[in-house]
């Protein structure tokens, strides 16, 4: 079988590579991505492996290209992507590459350091600015508040100056000249000197900042405040920032102590502030005569920056790409071995079967191109090792892979479920979501995003539910055109039916009758009914019956235990595919063939009960044993075939279907309950003969790959035998008996009694269906009929509005809230009731050192 089916052939290789030739070769590998390495120094310390070096140059110049990258975005650059992915560059690339990252970071580094103290400058002095502008307003204005600050001073006043002759002039216009003459009434001829400073403050801090003013100087201090309108911009973090500017008066040197701690506490910024008018007016302009030329120096320094990063943009995507591939090349080489002569690196690594002659090619490529002239070598080694599970996929099987992938990884060359799952899984989705409208819906979506899956996929958007949506677009197109179907074969289009074919029913009652009548009987026995049945699906007469439930539950829980059980018995034929491939006579013959015969004995056996139902009993027949009265319980049927129970014929009617069906029955059972012993004790009983033949067996030499003569008791077939029996139902030699007998009993009873819960479990199916075809009657009822049945011009407006409610709850409860539940009810009927009969999923997934797989992890890091 090809790999779709089976995962593929996979080989142990040992790789010998030049050093001079090792990088290339890695490098075209990478490329190739079919190679997955094995790590030969597992006891090496990560920082003890000899290519430590470049990995640390390597993280240094990523580090530098996310500096890089962090400020292109801050500006808003965007980066050039070709969507092209260069080759890794040589390892002698790498120093220009440095020095290139490093160039532009201490530029950039500079030119930020230059731009933060000129932006702290300009902020300074545009604090500055304001300071001088809101001060001259509080100059301008002293009587107001000598009259209230100067008698609280004279009468606590401690600490007197005397001001000197050349002062007066800044005194009286700070207090006034009935300032001057209060204090020199009563300080007996001593002027009073009021100092002050000036600063700016945080907005949110003002509140704290004056109460703190207030306890702490005992109402000695005069606080005067004005806001500064516009935000100011924070040098170190960029952030736009409110402050207010404050002017504080006080008297005495122990309260200007007090008043500047607490201002350095509240990181309050004081500035000099001339308390002359003229020196206040000659400072203004100076400061705007330098703000003016800061002005001028940031945007030169601006542009530059700007410059220096559009330079960076258009190469940062590949310089990512470069560094990315020159790093994953050295991980990987420090996973080799080196020989004694330090000349040649060895690998091992697992590789397709398939893809042998690939690799080699590629290995030759990188050799030329690393200008070595000896060869690398790729030899095949033999192990016992369970090779890695290689299923190649393509973008439309990738889904379902990764649907069961998420499982369990298969074991080596076991079935790979994934195929039969692309017909599967839809189709038991629509017979729960079966319904036309709603499935156009999901097609039309699903049929969507395929078409447009190349500018879709180019956005590279982060959003983890679209990225779920997308990654499953074939999965929702099918199952949107699976759920067509089954609505078309349930006549179910949002919760109503379309007569395409024309009834098989018609009408013979009267025009009174029909009108005078609420309910009428149409009888299949007389002429109400045609005789041959609606050409697809369910005749729409059905839609308007009033016993439409009770007949959609007989009929959608009938086709579910059909489709489960067919569904579980494909289960079990599958893992005869596997005992057939692994060679596992034993399997076949104590698992398989009891399995298939209990199987079929009780549920399939079920299952043909309900098409001779269908087909022997009618309505019209004219055999009263197989009227539609006589129709036996299928239910009541195999209770009483389970137990034992005999059922004698009540009047007419035959509780049995076929001459002879009481005594099969009984059979059937029977043979049901050996097969419970068979495949309880068989395969033990047949390990436990097998061990004692063993032990008498003579022992014969043989000799492994080197050639050297080995002894033992037929260790190599022994051995091969486990490795493929593996993870299918093969157990150890040094497993003890009692251990086997505990294993095989829990294998029993899981599918005896899962036999009956899956069976069961696939009821689900008639569930949803039936609770989906409601929800659906539900809204048209209560909701879009409300808007149809308004008439006139004001109907059309609230039709519109009803509609409206209608579609957002149609496709938000309906369309995406079921078909999630009818989603996550698939899945587990095929993980557990369908997988569960074949599938082991004990393996682990080729990994392969592969470029494309290494970028877009790290991509998907980096947007994290």
């Amino acid at each position: 079988m090809g790999s779709l089916f089976r995962s593929e052939e996979m080989t142990l290789c040992q790789l010998f590579l030049q050093s001079e030739a090792a990088y290339a070769c890695v490098s075209e590998l990478g490329e190739l991505g079919l190679v997955q390495f094995r790590d030969l120094n597992p006891d090496v310390n990560a920082f003890q492996r000899k290519f430590v070096n470049e990995v640390r140059r390597c993280d240094e110049m990523e580090r530098k290209l996310r500096y890089l990258e962090k400020e292109i975005k801050k500006d808003g650059i965007p980066m050039l992507d070709t969507g092209e992915s260069p080759e890794a560059p040589q390892p002698r690339e790498m120093i220009d590459l440095e020095a290139t990252f490093e160039k532009l970071e201490n530029e950039l580094r500079e030119v930020n350091q230059n731009a933060e103290a000129l932006k702290r400058n300009f902020l300074e002095l545009t604090e500055l600015k304001h300071i001088l502008r809101k001060t001259q307003v509080f100059f301008d204005e002293p009587q107001a508040a000598v009259a209230s600050i100067v008698p609280n001073i004279m009468s606590r006043n401690r600490y007197q100056q005397v001001a000197d002759s050349h002062r007066e002039e800044e005194q009286v216009n700070l207090l006034g000249e009935e300032g001057i003459r209060a204090g020199g009434a009563g300080a007996q001829g001593q002027n009073l000197k009021l100092g002050f400073v000036a600063g700016v403050i945080l907005r949110e801090r003002l509140p704290a900042f004056e109460r703190m003013l207030w306890r702490a100087c005992r109402g000695n201090v005069f606080l005067r405040q004005a806001m500064i309108e516009a935000p100011l911009e924070d040098p170190s973090s960029g952030d736009k920032v409110y402050k207010s500017v404050f002017i504080i008066f006080f008297q005495g040197d122990q309260l200007k102590t007090r008043v500047k701690k607490i201002c350095e506490g509240f990181r309050a910024t004081l500035y000099p502030c001339p308390e002359a008018p003229t020196d206040r007016r000659e400072m203004a302009m100076g400061v705007m005569t330098r703000i003016e030329d800061l002005n001028t120096v940031l945007g030169q320094t601006q542009d530059h920056r700007h410059r220096v990063l559009v330079a960076a943009a258009k190469n940062l995507t590949n310089w990512f790409v470069k560094v990315r591939k020159i790093k994953a090349i050295y991980h990987t080489l420090n996973l080799f071995n080196l020989d004694v002569t330090q000349k040649c690196l060895i690998a091992e690594c697992w590789v397709p079967l398939l893809d042998i002659e690939t690799i080699q090619i590629a290995l030759r490529r990188g050799t030329e191109r690393s200008g070595s002239s000896v060869p690398p070598i790729l030899n095949r080694m033999e192990t016992f090792e369970d090779p890695p599970t290689y299923n190649r996929t393509n973008k439309f099987t990738s889904a379902f892979q990764a649907l069961i992938n998420a499982y369990g990884v298969a074991s080596y060359r076991e079935m790979n479920p994934a195929p039969y799952t692309i017909i599967t899984f839809p189709f038991l989705f629509a017979v729960m979501f079966g319904d036309l409208g709603h499935g156009a819906i999901m097609a039309l979506f699903g049929l969507w995003m395929v078409l447009k899956e190349k500018p879709l996929a180019a956005k590279k958007t982060d959003n983890e539910i679209w990225n779920i949506f997308f990654g499953g677009r074939y999965i929702i197109f099918l199952m949107g055109v699976f759920s067509m179907y089954t609505g078309f074969v349930y006549n179910d289009i949002f919760s109503k039916s379309l007569n395409v074919f024309g009834s098989s029913w018609s009408i013979n009652y009267n025009s009174s009758t029909v009108m005078t009548n609420k309910a009428l009987q149409l009888n299949p026995g007389s002429n109400d009914y045609s005789g041959t049945p609606y050409a697809m699906g369910l005749d729409p007469v059905w839609q308007v019956a009033e016993n439409k439930i009770i007949f959609l539950n007989a009929y959608k829980m009938k086709i579910s235990i059909i489709f489960g059980v067919l569904h579980m018995l494909f289960g079990v034929f599958v893992g005869l595919f596997n005992h057939r491939y692994f060679k596992n006579k034993m399997a076949i013959y104590c698992e398989f063939i009891p399995q298939v015969i209990f199987l079929v004995s009780l549920f399939f056996y079920m299952t043909l009960l309900m098409f001779m139902k269908w087909t022997k009993y009618s309505a019209d027949s004219e055999d009263i044993l197989f009227s539609a009265g006589c129709a036996p319980s299928i239910l009541i049927t195999f209770i009483n075939m389970v137990l034992f129970k005999s059922v004698e014929e009540e009047g007419e009617c035959s509780p049995f279907m076929f001459a002879g069906q009481q005594g099969i029955q009984k059979f059937l059972v029977m043979i049901a309950l050996l097969c419970v012993p068979w495949m309880l004790l068989a395969k033990p009983i047949m390990i436990m003969r097998g061990r004692k033949q063993a032990v008498h067996q003579p022992i014969t030499p043989y000799s492994n790959e080197n050639g050297e003569a080995e002894t033992g008791l037929n260790q190599q077939n022994a051995t091969q035998g486990a490795v493929q029996q593996g993870s299918h139902g093969g157990h150890d030699d040094n497993e003890e008996m009692s251990e086997i007998f505990i294993h095989q009993g829990i294998h029993t009873i899981e599918y005896v009694l899962g036999s009956v819960s899956h069976t069961a479990s696939y009821l689900r199916l008639w569930a949803l269906s039936l609770a989906h075809a409601q929800l659906a009657e539900v809204l048209w009822n209560m909701v879009l009929k409300n808007g149809l049945q308004q008439g006139g011009w004001i109907g059309g407006i609230f039709l519109w509005a009803i509609f409206g409610c209608w579609a957002v709850l149609t496709v938000g409860i309906l369309v995406l809230m079921e078909g999630l539940s009818a989603f996550l009810h698939t899945l587990r009927l095929h993980w557990v009731e369908f997988q569960s009969k074949f599938y082991g999923g004990l393996g682990y997934a080729f990994t392969p050192f592969s470029f494309e797989i290494i970028l877009d992890t790290s991509s998907s890091a980096t947007e994290d």
